[in-house]
């Protein structure tokens, strides 16, 4: 299994990928390469249909290139298998998507507590750890209500303390704000960042967002398939 330096939490090497074939097809990645230094705030720019959600799934272990290599936490995804993905992505990563993906009929509790139960988790250990994590994004006295009770800011607060429950090496939150208002998406980013220093996670965040880049380590491009760094 390929090793990558320690200080090294995501690396992209020469990664290919297409939609479709022949004439027809759409060439998202075109030898996309970087690095992700552990504990950094990456944020992922480009237009629609420009290919940051092909490649956050790559690198989450959702999708496979064409060609090329990626590595997260140490582990090239090409030697893992289907079973070793899953088991990535159930203990390493944590993702946060746009539309918030909550269950209805559970708490906020319940909802960050799910992944815990997946893993079987000790009872007081889940119940210690949701507390921890509602009052890490404000929202210990919504810990009750449901999702239809709560604002769409808090649910995707809600999201972010889920991706988080099982202690993720890795981060990737696809437009986490996009339907929020500018006031709403810019107080989630904020937390985006303040949960990398207290959690000690490595954050890559797709956005169109020109106001939100500020606050991040570093900004990447994706533009024709290919990648730039601000």
């Amino acid at each position: 299994m390929s090793q990558v330096g320690t200080r090294t939490m995501v690396r992209v090497e020469d990664v290919h990928r297409s939609h479709g074939r022949g004439a027809a097809a759409v060439h998202a990645l075109r030898g996309v390469s970087f690095e992700i230094g552990r504990g950094e705030l990456v944020a992922l720019k480009g237009r629609s249909g420009s290919g940051k959600t092909t490649l956050l799934n790559i690198i989450g272990g959702l999708d496979e290139p064409d060609r090329g290599r990626v590595t997260v936490d140490g582990s090239d995804l090409s030697d893992l298998g289907e079973e070793g993905l899953l088991a990535l992505r159930r203990d390493r990563i944590g993702f946060v998507f746009q539309s918030f993906g909550l269950i209805p009929i559970l708490t906020a509790a319940e909802n960050v507590g799910v992944p815990l139960r997946m893993r079987r988790a000790d009872p007081r250990e889940r119940e210690e750890r949701v507390a921890l994590l509602l009052s890490l994004v404000g929202l210990a006295e919504h810990a009750a209500q449901r999702p239809t009770e709560l604002s769409g800011g808090q649910q995707q607060r809600v999201a972010i303390a889920r991706a988080l429950a099982n202690a993720p090496a890795l981060l990737i939150a696809d437009e986490p704000t996009g339907q929020l208002d500018a006031d709403t998406g810019r107080a989630v980013m904020e937390l985006l960042r303040a949960v990398v220093r207290s959690e000690q996670v490595t954050a890559l965040v797709a956005t169109h967002d020109t106001t939100l880049l500020g606050l991040a380590d570093r900004v990447l491009e994706l533009r024709d398939g290919e990648i730039a760094e601000h």
